[in-house]
């Protein structure tokens, strides 16, 4: 990895192009994270156009048809990159469309960042049975192709280091303070204590881990998914609440006693940092993810445990209110700051 004082410098107010897969209306991790860090630089006085799946003809990615893939994009990709004039690309996913910007970019010789979102040899391997080595070798190929690779957590910089990855840099994640906190509940119905899950309902997250559990009181699953009717009908006894967003999430956080994050194949989990920014404990198995986040706390604010029940059991006992202190410690702006180094100029790194 080459140290940040060797990598070109940028231009003090910057026209910044991200391409990304992951886009609105698909409600997940790499969104959030990507509009939220365009909302602060903006903000600092940059230019940020997102380039997603709504601009082209798309089909339905197979066996999950709320996520769109983009068809035939490379053509009028480049078009849009040579109308907007980036001063930095950032080709933020893996997919159709960030094939295409990586294709555009390397005949155009135009230098690029890339970002590891998401863990996609485990999750085609779950979905598919796709052997792992067989995706990391072409996440490796897709990756080397840019200037730095950006990740969210020391431990998946270890893992991909030893996978063959090279140029991996820091990028860690925030949260809204403004939007998650304690103060206002949801009262659930429900008997305590209320272990919660957000997030996707699906195979890839790891659900029936938590599902399964013999805990007292309540489990409760906010998000959809396509899981989500075969879970509701082999756990009758959990409360499936649907997507929540805004003040109503937030307010699903306050009202439970333990967030619990099953997934082992997260590359860092934003939803812990809005349960904890909402005054939640957090129950999690020891992975990437959680266990970088939950270190860095001087007071426990989560349990993590191979036995998830375990952990779930443990988070119970914690003082409640340690967490939003410690979630206080992340910040949108620092996110977006380190973004911002992590660029390089489109003319001046050769790849």
């Amino acid at each position: 990895m080459s140290p940040p004082s060797s990598k070109p410098q940028l231009a003090a107010t910057k026209r910044i192009l991200i391409v990304s897969d992951a886009w609105t209306p698909q409600v997940n991790g790499v969104v959030r994270t990507l509009r939220t860090v365009a909302d602060e630089l903006r903000a600092m006085g940059h230019v940020v156009e997102i380039i997603g799946p709504e601009r082209f003809k798309t089909i339905p990615m197979p066996s999950y048809p709320e996520i769109r893939l983009a068809l035939f994009a490379r053509k009028k990709l480049g078009r849009i990159v040579d109308d907007f004039q980036p001063d930095a690309l950032h080709i933020a996913t893996e997919g159709p469309l960030g094939l295409a910007a990586r294709a555009f970019a390397v005949k155009r010789r135009i230098a690029f960042t890339t970002a590891f979102h998401t863990r996609f040899a485990e999750y085609l391997k779950a979905r598919t049975g796709l052997p792992e080595f067989v995706s990391y070798a072409w996440l490796r190929w897709f990756h080397a192709g840019g200037a730095a690779v950006m990740v969210a957590t020391q431990s998946l910089r270890d893992e991909l280091v030893a996978r063959g990855f090279s140029h991996v840099r820091p990028w860690s994640r925030g949260v809204d303070l403004t939007a998650f906190s304690p103060a206002v509940k949801e009262p659930w119905d429900l008997p305590r204590p209320i272990f919660l899950y957000v997030g996707r309902v699906a195979v890839e997250k790891n659900l029936r881990a938590f599902l399964k559990l013999d805990l007292p009181g309540s489990k409760l699953v906010v998000g959809d998914g396509p899981q989500k009717h075969e879970l509701e009908t082999e756990f009758p006894t959990v409360h499936f609440a649907g997507a929540r967003h805004g003040a109503a999430l937030a307010a699903a956080y306050a009202g439970a006693d333990v967030f619990v994050f099953p997934s082992k194949t997260d590359t860092f989990g934003l939803v812990v940092l809005e349960a904890l920014a909402s005054g939640l404990p957090v129950a999690a198995y020891p992975v990437t993810g959680p266990k970088d986040i939950l270190a860095e706390a001087t007071m426990p604010v989560g349990a993590l445990d191979e036995d998830l029940r375990k952990a779930c059991l443990q988070a119970l006992e914690l003082d409640r209110s340690a967490c939003r202190p410690f979630a206080e410690t992340y910040s949108w702006r620092a996110c977006a700051e380190r973004f911002l180094e992590n660029l390089v100029p489109v003319q001046g790194s050769a790849l």
